[in-house]
């Protein structure tokens, strides 16, 4: 059984959350969490990546270093640890940890998803930025960022002082990769994007093209690093996905961002929540 570490365990109430069997898929899984969907699993093929925004991120960890290449990845948001089984699978002996402030959610994900100690992935239960402040400088190649109370990403996961924690634990050339919901205006993902150059020398923006344009809510992927981002890589795999995305990067990324300024811990917001229909789509 997968590594456990311990620590606050966050606010009391806690999502229902329900483990069910994808129909399509022999030992693929679904875990819902107060109806929302929160992360699809494949036991026996951890590199199917059901969700179109997984394999955003995916695309991310595959650029963070050589072909198979071991790595140190950190992941703020467990969920069925979907991400980091597919590292595990795809760069073995990549040491990875990860962190969920939902002891029910991680012990559920323990006794009917369990993950073997040779996929080197320890799992702690404590507030995100809290846990993430206890990490050590330049400690990761890559860092996820995918949490949601419900269905948005809470304020302290928003602000400029957030994304210096990230930089702060990145290698030099190190990745960041953080999963924003939005729609319409999208003037959250718009303020990510402000907020992260803030911080960082480089910033990207991945997403299916109607989202966008903000026809329908959904999932964005911003990544950033102070390295030089494999832009042309990642555009080429977001093109080619079987929901085909575009990057946005350099000047078309400003013109996006136009106007939207950083926000800081004392005027962050936690992100939009998603239209009632949003997940039948």
């Amino acid at each position: 059984m997968g590594g456990h570490e311990t620590g606050d365990a966050g606010p009391s109430e806690r999502p229902d959350v329900r483990v069910m069997r994808d129909a399509d898929r022999s030992d693929a899984w679904i875990l819902v969490a107060d109806g929302t969907p929160q992360s699809h699993v494949d036991l026996s093929d951890p590199t199917y990546l059901d969700f179109e925004y997984v394999r955003r991120l995916a695309h991310v960890a595959d650029l963070t270093a050589p072909e198979g290449a071991p790595i140190a990845a950190l992941h703020l948001g467990a969920g069925a640890l979907t991400l980091p089984r597919y590292i595990a699978a795809t760069r073995p002996g990549s040491r990875q940890r990860a962190v969920d402030d939902n002891p029910e959610l991680v012990e559920r994900v323990r006794s009917e998803l369990p993950w073997g100690r040779e996929l080197r992935i320890r799992v702690g239960i404590q507030d995100a930025r809290t846990w993430l402040a206890q990490r050590q400088t330049a400690s990761a190649d890559l860092l996820v960022c995918d949490v949601f109370a419900g269905a948005r990403t809470p304020a302290a996961l928003t602000s400029v002082e957030f994304h210096s924690e990230v930089a702060r634990v990145l290698r030099g050339t190190g990745l960041a990769a953080f999963n924003i919901g939005d729609g319409h205006r999208m003037r959250h993902v718009r303020s990510q994007v402000a907020t992260a150059s803030a911080v960082f020398s480089e910033v990207a923006l991945l997403a299916e093209p109607r989202v966008l344009r903000g026809r329908r809510f959904g999932n964005l992927v911003l990544v950033a690093s102070d390295g030089s981002l494999p832009v042309g890589e990642l555009a080429h795999r977001a093109h080619h996905d079987p929901d085909m995305a575009r990057l946005l990067e350099g000047a078309e990324l400003d013109r996006f961002a136009s106007g939207a300024r950083p926000v800081h811990d004392a005027d962050a917001e936690a992100s939009p929540a998603p239209p009632e229909d949003a997940f039948l789509r």
